[in-house]
């Protein structure tokens, strides 16, 4: 076992709870923090910052939910002597262009890319898990997701696959060093076309309905969630209906040596685990 630890932020999260359970099977020392977890992280209180950076080496990052803090979470980590960082971002972030979407995701790269340390960026498309978890779960299960989202496919990918991206990239020092790496899954599916396979899947009558950005704006709010929070996954509907990431990538293949999970594969293990049960 190394000496390193290794820092998962947002560690009780989609990715990072997966990614530190898999460093840990392979002998590295982990550093779990989110602001639930007993090392405790909180992208709006620095004060806590050096206490979770101190005698780490390496460090997985998710962005903080607005720009900014990023570049003085990078200068401290620097400062504390980590030599390492890899962070998870959005596929396609350089073709985003005035889009309104993903600005958190994208003034953290900067931060990342611009700074002297050894950095590694994963640009990963849409999860598999977010068709079993929040925020489309509970709508499948009531039979209707509806979306402002067309005929412009998605190649959504797996968390189990940007999981094992993750923990080899962030367990091999050096061989990854200045790489972007773009992560989707093996072919691109229609919003429509997933939720057919939902359907066949879990053997119930469970429908797709496209609406406009404003309508679809409207309904997250109206089931609580914050209006900016909402304008937000709006945009990157919009975003994506440009077709800016609708193509596979090779990402996972190149880290791995092996083809990503498909999206059939997902849609049997859910739903033979009831994920849309009634």
């Amino acid at each position: 076992m190394s000496n390193d630890t290794t820092l998962v932020l947002g560690a009780t999260g989609n990715t990072g709870r997966r990614i530190a359970a898999r460093l840990r099977l392979r002998g590295t020392r982990v550093r779990a923090a989110s602001r639930s977890s007993r090392t405790p992280f909180d992208w709006f209180r620095p004060d806590g910052w050096d206490q979770v950076l101190r005698g780490v080496t390496t460090a997985y990052v998710v962005p903080p939910p607005v720009p900014g803090p990023a570049h003085e979470f990078v200068a401290r980590a620097a400062a504390a002597g980590v030599r390492r960082l890899v962070l998870l971002s959005g596929r396609g972030a350089d073709d985003w262009g005035d889009s309104a979407f993903g600005l958190d995701m994208r003034s953290a790269e900067d931060a990342v890319r611009g700074s002297a340390l050894e950095w590694t960026v994963l640009r990963s498309s849409n999860f598999d898990q977010n068709f079993d978890g929040p925020p489309f779960r509970a709508p499948l299960a009531a039979g209707e997701l509806a979306l402002p989202a067309g005929a412009v496919p998605e190649p959504f990918i797996d968390l189990e696959d940007v999981a094992d991206v993750a923990a080899t990239v962030l367990s091999e020092p050096g061989r990854h060093a200045g790489r972007i790496y773009e992560l989707t899954g093996p072919r691109a599916l229609t919003w429509a076309e997933a939720v057919e396979l939902i359907s066949r899947a879990a053997g119930l009558p469970i429908l797709y309905r496209r609406v406009s950005p404003a309508e679809y704006t409207a309904t997250l709010v109206g089931e609580g969630w914050n209006e900016e929070e909402a304008r937000h996954l709006a945009e990157m509907f919009v975003l994506l209906e440009g077709g800016v990431a609708t193509r596979p990538t090779d990402g996972v293949a190149t880290v791995l040596g092996r083809a990503p999970r498909s999206f059939e594969d997902f849609v049997v293990r859910a739903a033979a685990a009831g994920a849309w049960s009634r």
